[in-house]
């Protein structure tokens, strides 16, 4: 399949490095909000980018469930190949990309554990079946011999779990923060000359408040 001749050209919006909020964070939110407006599907949906120690990088979507002051928080099963990775380097990448506005945001930082208890609270406001999903997900990324195994599994536990009970929350189930280190956002323009704003963080000064600088980068 060729598709040497297939492209669009990004005509929807601009990025000027004058008008951007000091805080990454402001704009983070304010794209968010943008996208929510604009009914893209599953706005929060991101590429999660990690590579443990063979130097291998993996990609996979997760879904965004919180932005905090200092990063990005996601849920998943901590003895997957993704948890591995983090264990093995607490470093991550996250990409979101909405065609509907042609922008992305690209999230760079340390990964690591949220505390349990927050966990176990966003474990129990998932729905039933959702919480019984994770525990047939063990381990996540094993092999199983067909479907069928796993929809046996699920039944089981959904007689085990009824849906007026509680689902206890998996201790190989929790969440993790991403601190942003740098933040980069991208807004599509015609002709491939692109609108790139990066924020890093500024680590030379003093004090607790993070403070950022911004800079432009080349299509």
């Amino acid at each position: 399949m060729d598709f040497t001749d297939q492209r669009l050209s990004y005509e929807k919006g601009q990025l000027d490095q004058q008008s951007v909020p000091d805080s990454p964070f402001e704009m983070l939110h304010a794209w968010m909000n943008e996208a929510i407006a604009a009914e893209v599907q599953e706005p929060y949906a991101m590429s999660l980018a990690t590579c443990g120690a063979d130097n291998k990088p993996s990609v996979r979507i997760v879904l965004l469930r919180e932005i905090t002051e200092k990063g990005i928080v996601f849920y998943t099963n901590y003895e997957s190949a993704k948890g591995q990775d983090i264990a093995e380097n607490p470093n991550a990448e996250a990409l979101f990309f909405w065609h509907k506005l042609e922008r992305q945001i690209r999230i760079s930082g340390s990964i690591a554990k949220i505390d349990a208890t927050k966990s176990a609270a966003y474990f129990q406001k998932r729905p039933h079946d959702s919480q019984v999903g994770a525990w047939v997900s063990q381990p996540q990324s094993g092999e199983v011999a067909n479907r069928e195994v796993m929809e046996q599994t699920f039944e089981q536990l959904q007689n085990d779990y009824p849906a007026d009970s509680q689902v206890p929350t998996p201790e190989f189930w929790g969440g993790y923060e991403i601190t942003i280190e740098s933040i980069e956002f991208w807004q599509g323009r015609a002709n491939r000359m692109h609108d790139r704003i990066v924020y890093t963080q500024d680590k030379s000064g003093t004090g607790d408040a993070a403070k950022w600088t911004t800079k432009r980068l080349l299509p």
